[in-house]
């Protein structure tokens, strides 16, 4: 759900900026995740499948959060069936994901990433930047103010120099 879009008033001209717009997630435990509660940190979205031959990259998006979750980074998975290799249903990907990879990252409940029942916030990334995951584990990092700041594909290791040099240019 979109929230947050009211415009703001920049500079004394009373020029209208708009503000960027906060979007919730469902928790997988339940519960919701809003992005405007994460404003001033960056925040790394990454669509996720439990059976997908990228899903070693759990481990990494672990270590990601390890590393820089106490400069204030914020890593959210975002199981997704749309490409066909999630799980049944929530319980399941939150079992897998427990067992399989210690997982203690944030993560949402099984939802959509393209189409048109992608959750709002795809739909935002689609309209208004450009990006479609085109598969699973594609990676968004928004910077603190919520505007993208870079996008990945499945084959970039959420370890990779690009990521964390972009993680650490939004860090400051």
């Amino acid at each position: 759900m979109v929230g947050g879009m009211a415009a703001l008033l920049a500079g004394t001209g009373g020029a209208r900026a708009a503000a960027v717009p906060s979007f919730t997630f469902a928790g997988i435990d339940g519960g919701r995740y809003d992005t405007a509660d994460w404003r001033g940190k960056p925040v790394l979205i990454v669509n996720t499948a439990s059976l997908c031959g990228f899903a070693a990259q759990f481990d990494d998006l672990q270590a990601v959060q390890d590393r820089y979750a106490p400069r204030g980074l914020i890593v959210l998975a975002v199981p997704s069936d749309d490409f066909a290799q999630e799980l049944a249903d929530a319980a399941a990907v939150k079992e897998y994901c427990a067992i399989n990879f210690d997982l203690t990252l944030r993560m949402t409940e099984i939802s959509h990433v393209k189409g048109a029942k992608a959750h709002p916030f795809y739909r935002w990334m689609a309209e208004a930047h450009g990006f479609r995951p085109g598969w699973n584990f594609n990676k968004v990092l928004l910077g603190g103010d919520g505007q993208p700041r870079g996008t990945w594909g499945a084959p970039v290791n959420p370890l990779s120099d690009r990521i964390t040099g972009a993680i650490d240019a939004a860090l400051g």
